[in-house]
C-alpha cells in the first residue's frame, strides 16, 4: 500500500497524474514544523518573507512537504498535489469533467505554475506543474507521503472524474470495503493511492487523506499525543503494513503507516 520502495528519492518531475506534494496552511509555522520535524525527523528549511513565509521540510535533504501560514479562518488540513505537465489544459479538463477551480493557474516565480481545484464531489485538491522545484524528492519511506486515499461521497463519480482528468486506472481492493479500489497513473504498474466512499464517517464533506511513513506507527502516535496532536485510530494491523489515524496539534487529520527502512 505504497509507491515501489525501489524508487524513493527523485529529482526529475513526476508523471502526469501523480500525486507529487502535500502542503499545509497553519496558524503558527514555527509550532506545527517542530511538530512534525519531531514526529517525522524532517528537517525545516524556510523560505523567508519573500516566498510567503513557508517552510520546505526535507528528509535525506530531499523536500518531502511544506508548511506556510493560514490564509484565512477554517480548519487546518493538508492539501494533496497532482503533477500536471500542462496546469492550463488540467484545468480546462477539471472543469469539462464536473469539477470546480478554486484557484486559476497561475506561476509561483519559477518553481513551478500550479491551480487549486475540487472535484465533483467536493473534495479540494491542487495541480502542481514543475518549474525548479518538482514536488516532493522522496516518496514512500518513512519521513514521506506513502499513500494518499480520496474518501468520497461519490465514490463512482470521483473515479470517473479522475479517469478523465488524469487518465487513472483502477483495481478493485476488496479487503478495503466493496466501493474501494486503487488507481495508478498512465504507464505505471504501481498503485499511488485509493477512492473509496466514506467508510462509516457520514456526514462528513469529501476529502482527500495523507498517509506518511514513520519508522514505528507506536511510538510516532505516542509522540502526536505527547506533542499536543490526538489519536483518532489507535495503531493497529492491517495487510499493508501498521498504521495510525491521528491529528495535529492544530487538528489536521492524517494517518501514520510503518514502513521499512529505505533501500540502499
Amino acid at each position: 500500500m505504497h509507491w515501489d520502495a525501489r524508487m524513493t528519492l527523485r529529482d526529475t518531475p513526476w508523471p502526469a497524474g501523480t500525486p507529487c506534494w502535500i502542503d499545509i496552511n497553519v496558524p503558527d509555522v514555527a509550532a506545527s514544523a517542530r511538530y512534525y520535524t519531531d514526529l517525522l525527523g524532517w528537517k525545516a528549511r524556510d523560505l523567508g518573507d519573500d516566498d510567503g513565509g513557508f517552510v520546505i521540510a526535507t528528509k535525506r535533504a530531499a523536500a518531502a512537504a511544506a508548511i506556510g501560514p493560514s490564509m484565512g479562518p477554517g480548519p487546518v488540513s493538508w492539501t494533496l498535489y497532482f503533477a500536471s505537465d500542462d496546469v492550463d489544459k488540467t484545468a480546462a479538463a477539471i472543469l469539462e469533467n464536473g469539477g470546480t477551480i478554486l484557484l486559476e493557474s497561475g506561476d509561483v516565480g519559477p518553481a513551478g505554475r500550479m491551480c487549486f481545484a475540487t472535484e465533483p464531489s467536493g473534495a479540494m485538491f491542487g495541480v502542481w506543474q514543475a518549474g525548479d522545484h518538482i514536488g516532493a524528492g522522496i516518496i514512500g519511506e518513512p519521513g514521506a507521503l506513502s499513500w494518499t486515499d480520496l474518501r468520497s461521497t461519490d465514490p463512482d463519480r470521483s473515479r470517473d472524474f479522475f479517469s478523465a482528468v488524469f487518465g487513472f486506472e483502477y483495481q478493485p481492493m476488496e479487503m478495503a470495503g466493496p466501493d474501494y479500489s486503487t488507481f495508478t497513473v498512465p504507464g505505471s504498474d504501481q498503485p499511488s493511492g485509493g477512492i473509496g466512499g466514506m467508510m462509516g464517517n457520514d456526514g462528513v464533506a469529501s476529502h482527500w487523506l495523507v498517509y506518511l511513513g514513520v519508522d514505528n506507527v507506536d511510538d510516532a502516535a505516542a509522540t502526536t499525543q505527547a506533542n499536543g496532536g490526538n489519536v483518532l485510530a489507535p495503531p493497529f494491523a492491517s495487510p499493508y503494513g501498521r498504521m495510525a489515524a491521528v491529528t495535529d496539534a492544530d487538528g489536521a487529520a492524517f494517518w501514520l503507516v510503518e514502513m521499512p527502512p529505505p533501500a540502499a
